[in-house]
């Protein structure tokens, strides 16, 4: 009978033992999806831009904010900057920092504006996105938070990368000729 007591207490708290773990596991997983999105303290000097959902909505276009705000995307050759070829600067189309020049602005075949680098590494941040099943990195404005697209690892010289952007987050600035 002692044999059969300890037999059963043994397995009970390896059960237990089993259930406390993965419990801790899906505590610690959603602790960190949940900060994966936290804004970060700014200290590079470019400000943060924080409001509501109304008030987005009322800056901007219906297409801008399902990008920006609900991290959507355009359809590929449908934007109105993937093809242009016009010297200037990009900005976000939700609070105006300047996110990427003209000067880094390749053709990519992909449908998309694509950069090898931003302005100023302050001026994005990068989180992983595994949405849909792909691993990739998403690209946000460093002052507002907004979806801008990804970044991938196949760019030209000198980065190697590819920022692929959304033309509905961006307003473009034209300078000289």
């Amino acid at each position: 009978m002692n044999r059969l007591f300890l037999g059963v207490s043994f397995l009970v708290a390896i059960i237990l033992l089993i259930s406390c773990q993965s419990k801790t596991q899906a505590v610690t997983t959603k602790v960190e999806q949940s900060t994966t999105r936290a804004m970060p303290i700014d200290s590079n000097g470019i400000g943060e831009v924080v409001k509501t959902p109304e008030e987005w909505k009322s800056i901007l276009t219906a297409e801008e904010y399902r990008i920006l705000r609900e991290k959507g995307t355009e359809r590929a050759f449908s934007g109105k900057y993937w093809d242009n070829k016009e010297k200037g600067m990009y900005h976000c189309a939700a609070c105006s920092l300047p996110l990427f020049d003209s000067y880094t602005k390749f053709k990519s075949g992909t449908g998309w504006p694509s950069y090898y680098q931003p302005v100023a590494t302050e001026n994005v941040r990068e989180y992983k996105d595994n949405a849909y099943g792909m691993v990739r990195t998403e690209v946000t404005c460093g002052r507002c938070d907004g979806h801008l697209g990804h970044v991938f690892d196949d760019g030209p010289e000198p980065t190697g990368l590819r920022y692929c952007i959304n033309s509905a987050s961006l307003k473009f600035e034209k300078t000289g000729k």
